[in-house]
C-alpha cells in the first residue's frame, strides 16, 4: 500500500494506488449496434490545443462513429475559462442530450453539472476528478495521485541521498483543482515528504527531510502557476531560478510545461539529466520521446483515448437501457484507466506504478 493510503479523507480524491487497468467497462450494448433513436453526447474539454485533449477528442470521435453516437465537441477558450464550460453544459441540457463527458475546469462549474444531472443527463468526468467525487455521475481517470507519487519516488531514488532543491510548476495558484493538487502533492508524498492536507498546494513544510529511497534533506524553492502550457513553464522556471539557481529537481504538471521549463534551464546553463532532474505527468508521444532523448527523466503515462472512448460507450449503454459503469479503482471512487511510469533509469524506490522504458511508452503513447 502506498503512502497515499494514509491520507484519510484524501483517499476520496483519487489517492488509492491501483494496478493499471486496460479493460473496458462491461458493456450491455453490443458494439456497432445503432440505437433506434440517436444518442447525443457532448465532450467538453479544457481546450482543443493541448495534445492530451486532442487525443481525447480523437478517442471519443472514433468510438462515436463506431457505435452511432451524435457527438458534439467543445472547449473553453483557455485554462481558467469556467464560463466557457458552463455555456457548453447549458447547451447540452437545452438540446436534451443523453450525457456529457467533461474535463472539469474547476469547482466553479459544479452547479452547472448538478443542473445537467437534475435534467437527466449522465455526466462523466474525464481525467480531472471533482471534489467531492459524487458531483458527477461517474469518473474515468488516471489515479493522478499515484501518477504524482510514482515520479516522486523515482526522483528520491535517483537522488540517492543528495539534497533535493525542488521547483514545483503547477496549473493554478488561485484555486484548488484535484488534478493539480493530487499530482503535485502526490509527487511530494512519493518523495516521502509530509503533506498535511492533500487539497492544499502549500501545506508541506518548505524544508525538512524526505524519506523515500535512501532519504535526504529537501528544500521547496517555488510553487509557480503555469497554466499547464509551454510559455507558462518557461516563465515559471525563470522565476524559480531567480529565487534559487541551485534547483536540481523540477516537478511539472505536464509535459508541455516541462518543455517550457527546459528552455529556461538551458538558458541558465543547466545540463538536464545531470545538473537537474525533470519529472512530469501525461505520457504523450512528444513527452516520452523527450524521456528517450534525456530531456525528461521520468513521466507518468496516462491514456486519454481510453478515457474518452470508454466514456462514450458508457453513456451509449445507459441511454439504451444498460447499467452505469462500475468503479474499478482501489478506493472504489472511479474507473481507473491506468498509469505507467516511463523512464530509462528504473528505480527500486518506485512502487506506485509499473515502470517501463521509453521504447515501450512510445509504442503506447498518444498524440
Amino acid at each position: 500500500m502506498s503512502s497515499l493510503a494514509a491520507a484519510g479523507a484524501a483517499a476520496l480524491i483519487l489517492s488509492g494506488c491501483s494496478a493499471a487497468t486496460s479493460e473496458a467497462p462491461s458493456s450491455s450494448a453490443e458494439s456497432g449496434t445503432v440505437a433506434e433513436e440517436t444518442v447525443a453526447v457532448s465532450l467538453i474539454l479544457k481546450n482543443l490545443t493541448n495534445p492530451f485533449f486532442v487525443a481525447m477528442e480523437a478517442g471519443a470521435r472514433a468510438k462515436a462513429l463506431e457505435i452511432g453516437v451524435d457527438l458534439t465537441v467543445g472547449a473553453s477558450k483557455e485554462e481558467g475559462d469556467d464560463q466557457g464550460q458552463i455555456d457548453l453544459i447549458e447547451a447540452a441540457i437545452a438540446q436534451g442530450q443523453a450525457g456529457i463527458l467533461i474535463t472539469p475546469m474547476s469547482s466553479n462549474i459544479y452547479a452547472a453539472i448538478t443542473k445537467a444531472r437534475e435534467a437527466g443527463l449522465f455526466v462523466i468526468a474525464l481525467d480531472s476528478p471533482t471534489d467531492p467525487a459524487d458531483i458527477v455521475s461517474s469518473t474515468f481517470a488516471t489515479d493522478n495521485c499515484a501518477a504524482g507519487e510514482a515520479i516522486g519516488q523515482w526522483a528520491a531514488g535517483k537522488l540517492d541521498g543528495k539534497k533535493a532543491v525542488i521547483a514545483q510548476l503547477v496549473i493554478f495558484d488561485d484555486r484548488a483543482v484535484p488534478v493539480d493538487y493530487c499530482r503535485a502533492n502526490g509527487f511530494l508524498m512519493g518523495m516521502g515528504i509530509d503533506v498535511p492536507t492533500l487539497e492544499e498546494m502549500d501545506s508541506a513544510a518548505s524544508s525538512g527531510s524526505y524519506t523515500s529511497g535512501t532519504g535526504g534533506d529537501y528544500e521547496i524553492i517555488c510553487l509557480e502557476a503555469t497554466g499547464a502550457n509551454e510559455e507558462g513553464g518557461r516563465s515559471g522556471m525563470e522565476r524559480c531560478l531567480a529565487a534559487n539557481p541551485d534547483i536540481n529537481v523540477v516537478y511539472t504538471i505536464n509535459e508541455p510545461t516541462a518543455f517550457g521549463a527546459n528552455v529556461a534551464l538551458k538558458a541558465a546553463g543547466k545540463v538536464i539529466g545531470e545538473d537537474v532532474l525533470v519529472v512530469s505527468v501525461d505520457g504523450g508521444l512528444a513527452g516520452v520521446k523527450a524521456v528517450q532523448d534525456g530531456q525528461i527523466q521520468a513521466t507518468s503515462q496516462q491514456y486519454p483515448l481510453r478515457m474518452a472512448s470508454y466514456g462514450v460507450q458508457a453513456i451509449y449503454d445507459i441511454a439504451t437501457g444498460g447499467a452505469a459503469p462500475a468503479n474499478t479503482s482501489a478506493n472504489g471512487q472511479f474507473f481507473d484507466t491506468g498509469v505507467t511510469l516511463c523512464t530509462d533509469e528504473t528505480q527500486d524506490a518506485v512502487v506506485a506504478a509499473p515502470q517501463e522504458d521509453s521504447a515501450y511508452c512510445i509504442e503506447n503513447a498518444w498524440g
